[in-house]
């Protein structure tokens, strides 16, 4: 199963052109490599951040597999220079991906979300796929965690000898941590999915689908958490216009770029 063969780059982010399907793929052959890496997943939130956040955009830098999570990015993806043939966010990949690990017999690990969710969205993967799923952690996790600050927690994880890791800790703070702690995880793969574990065990209710569908996730999270996020998507998420303006007086071969 090959790897993808060009990106496209919005701003800082590099984004992998694949299919939904080739994604499910493209992960398996990182498993089975058994030789790490991690999987990131750009929306408009990332794209803003990665202009003022080093480290997150150094994270970008060092991913394996970049899967588009924002229908706004695969409208404009075609304009910047190549479509990208679908949206691949976390929370949908991760259904399918557990399935598969089910078949395939990996051993997957959840880290992050709050106190007692990763057991309960354990026990509902367990009895829908029967994933072997051989460990749950809910770390606190500091802002700019280095490696050395976090040997306990990958210790615990590296005993219980993952094929998977799903890192539900939220950006940026799981794409840095991915990045930076990379070699206290490997052979395992690292799979950032924000509120995915939420999702999962049912304690955070997702957006409609027709929203999903007509790019207005931002909307419904907004409107169940508007003190949290109307800085990000009123105040910050706008800079992605001046971003893709830029992004689009760059000569063709800087906006999609061979692997």
């Amino acid at each position: 199963m090959a790897q993808p063969q060009r990106r496209l780059v919005i701003g800082q982010v590099p984004i992998d052109v694949i299919t939904f399907d080739g994604a499910l793929d493209a992960i398996e052959a990182l498993v089975e490599a058994k030789a790490g890496g991690y999987v990131v997943t750009p929306n408009i939130d990332h794209v803003v951040l990665a202009e003022s956040n080093t480290a997150f955009r150094d994270a970008y830098q060092g991913a394996a597999l970049s899967l588009v999570d924002g229908q706004p990015l695969v409208w404009v993806s075609k304009q910047v220079g190549e479509r990208l043939p679908d949206k691949i966010s976390g929370s949908d990949l991760i259904w399918p991906l557990l399935e598969r690990a089910a078949k395939k017999q990996w051993r997957v690990y959840f880290l992050g979300a709050g106190p007692g969710v990763a057991e309960k969205a354990a026990q509902v993967v367990r009895e829908r796929y029967g994933t072997n799923v051989v460990g749950c952690d809910s770390p606190m996790v500091p802002k700019d965690a280095q490696p050395e600050a976090m040997k306990a927690v990958f210790d615990k994880l590296k005993a219980a000898k993952p094929d998977v890791v799903l890192f539900a800790l939220g950006a940026p703070k799981q794409e840095v941590l991915m990045h930076r702690c990379m070699a206290l995880y490997a052979p395992a793969v690292g799979l950032g999915i924000g509120a995915g574990l939420d999702f999962i065990a049912g304690t955070v209710a997702r957006a409609p689908v027709w929203m999903q569908r007509a790019g207005l996730e931002w909307a419904y999270r907004l409107s169940r958490e508007p003190k949290r996020l109307w800085r990000r998507y009123l105040v910050d998420d706008p800079k992605f216009l001046v971003i893709l303006a830029r992004t689009l007086r760059r000569p063709m071969g800087e906006r999609v770029t061979e692997r």
